[in-house]
């Protein structure tokens, strides 16, 4: 079936549309110190409303564009769900990238407007953010300033005009243009603004279409057979913005949502069991903690249908692990994609532990699965340079390790403000569409699969060739002691000096004995160093993506 949308809907109408559904079915569950707080269809509908009308008095509308930094409660549902009724543009940015990042992505999106919570707002006049840009701030809490608004006030200011309409008094021009049901939108008009991770390079804002969000949720539904009423259980906040539009309720545990890998086992695996959750989707470093719980307390997850894990290639002994924890038949689902165009591919734990994680221990790379449906995947030769036009003289042979180029409804057009990083990764095509280029590598098994071997910008390149990460790493990670690896490279290319830095898991020493071993392993990479490591830096967002970059500093000061 194709996934194409030929008119994708404002995503909030979803909300909406649940909300006359199933009004009193709960939309939201907030879980925090023991308690619970629930919102339903219909009061999320309600809400959000009153947040668009609220935004619209004061001065924003169609296109206008608004950091929103708030907590994972209901004030961010709301908020959100009423900027896409209101047609403005949410700019949604990970608070972990620290004071630079922040910056910079703050004033590349040049907002109108910022919506956050009171430390949200210190930090912002302390740093300057958006000083050249903002006209509206709206605190969610007490006012800090004059002339601030709250976000309580502004919820009133919506309802009041609510009233006014159902009272039939006579409404502005402007508020009846903007109205309460979410503006007729086309699939090429912005929906938000959401900025990449960074773990690979500075954060860029993937301009997120009506369309590609319409595309996303058709693909979601379709692949993973998800059905209104089921329930869910997500571990990255903006995964739970889909739930409304595919019936799902949404259980949002109390966890640091910047640190997955540090989760408190219990505050996951006692929601799924008391709330019957059927849909879980945990990054890599959370699935490992929790599978390693469950497994030792001998727990099982009856209720679940289905697990969810991205963000980073998943260890088979995690898929393992976590799959035993899970009724028979029910599986760890690993879909590939990236913020610019997710998703991509997928596969099952089944097909994974019964066969590719054998080519992968074998150096074949990570097996990620056949493409969705409507979306195509090509390999292009590996080149850093811009690529302003599609031809066939690109592909690389079959088989052979190159670029992966995407194509499809769900795939964002753009950076915002990033002319020159948009110009790297778009390849325009003759009938006028375009191809994003994932900056990973990887090829086509002769089953139509693609096997992921490393980001493009972390291969390491020696005069004896290029060796890329996963391919390598995997090789590796098969050894009982090993946690995870990470190939890097000190020096410059193209003569650069391959470097495996070494996690081991828990209690294990280091020893001479085992070093042996693993130059073994990886004899014919011709790798000569071999560092140990505590705990290898990852990502701020899934706890999961191994900072290479940091670990090659880290290991040039090591050899020196």
């Amino acid at each position: 079936m194709s996934a194409v949308v030929e008119a994708p809907a404002n995503i909030a109408s979803h909300v909406t549309r649940m909300a006359r559904l199933r009004p009193e079915a709960p939309a939201l569950v907030f879980l925090r110190g023991g308690a619970e707080r629930r919102v339903s269809f219909r009061r999320l509908d309600e809400d959000s409303d009153a947040c668009a009308r609220g935004l619209g008095a004061l001065g924003l509308g169609r296109g206008s564009r608004v950091v929103v930094m708030l907590r994972p409660g209901p004030d961010f549902f709301a908020v959100t769900f009423g900027l896409f009724k209101l047609g403005a543009v949410p700019v949604l940015i990970d608070p972990g990238l620290g004071r630079a990042g922040l910056t910079r992505c703050i004033r590349e999106a040049a907002p109108e407007a910022f919506i956050g919570i009171p430390l949200a707002h210190a930090a912002r006049v302390l740093f300057g953010w958006g000083r050249e840009t903002l006209r509206l701030r709206v605190v969610a809490g007490p006012r800090l300033w004059p002339g601030w608004r709250t976000l309580d006030e502004t919820l009133e200011l919506g309802r009041d005009a609510i009233a006014s309409r159902d009272a039939g008094k006579e409404e502005s021009p402007a508020g009846r243009a903007r109205g309460l049901t979410p503006p007729a939108v086309g699939p090429e008009d912005a929906a938000a603004v959401l900025f990449t991770s960074g773990s690979t390079g500075a954060p860029k804002g993937a301009v997120y279409t009506h369309g590609n969000f319409a595309a996303q949720v058709e693909l979601l539904r379709e692949h993973f057979k998800i059905s209104p009423g089921e329930v869910d259980l997500p571990t990255f906040p903006l995964f739970a913005l889909f739930d409304p539009a595919l019936g799902m309720t949404a259980v949002i545990p109390e966890m640091d949502f910047t640190r997955p890998g540090s989760v408190v086992p219990e505050n996951i695996l006692g929601p799924i069991v008391r709330y019957g959750v059927t849909h879980l989707f945990g990054s890599p470093a959370l699935l490992d903690r929790v599978g390693r719980h469950g497994a030792a307390a001998g727990l099982t997850l009856p209720t679940l249908r289905r697990v969810v894990s991205a963000g980073a290639p998943v260890p088979a002994k995690v898929l393992e692990r976590f799959a035993g924890l899970l009724p028979p038949g029910v599986q760890v689902h690993t879909p590939y994609g990236a913020t610019e165009a997710l998703p991509v591919a997928s596969i099952g734990s089944a097909e994974v532990l019964a066969e590719t994680r054998r080519a992968t221990a074998e150096g074949k790379g990570v097996c990620v699965g056949r493409p969705m449906p409507g979306v195509e995947v090509r390999v292009i030769r590996v080149s850093d340079e811009p690529i302003a036009r599609w031809s066939e003289g690109l592909l690389a042979p079959h088989g052979e390790v190159g670029e992966l180029v995407v194509r499809g409804p769900q795939v964002t057009a753009s950076y915002y403000g990033r002319p020159e990083a948009t110009a790297l990764a778009k390849i325009g095509f003759p009938n006028g569409t375009f191809g994003h280029r994932m900056g990973d590598l990887g090829y086509f098994d002769d089953e139509g699969r693609i096997w992921f071997c490393g980001r493009k910008s972390q291969r390491v390149r020696t005069l004896q060739g290029e060796l890329y990460t996963v391919q390598c790493e995997g090789v590796f990670n098969r050894h009982p002691a090993v946690k995870r690896t990470a190939l890097v490279g000190v020096g410059e290319p193209p003569a650069q000096r391959p470097v495996l830095v070494v996690e081991l898991e828990k209690g294990i020493t280091p020893t001479a004995a085992l070093r042996a071993e693993l130059f073994e392993l990886g004899a014919r990479y011709c790798i000569n160093d071999l560092l140990f490591h505590p705990s290898l830096p990852v990502d701020i967002r899934h706890n999961a993506k191994i900072g290479r970059e940091k670990l090659a500093v880290w290991a040039a000061g090591k050899l020196a």
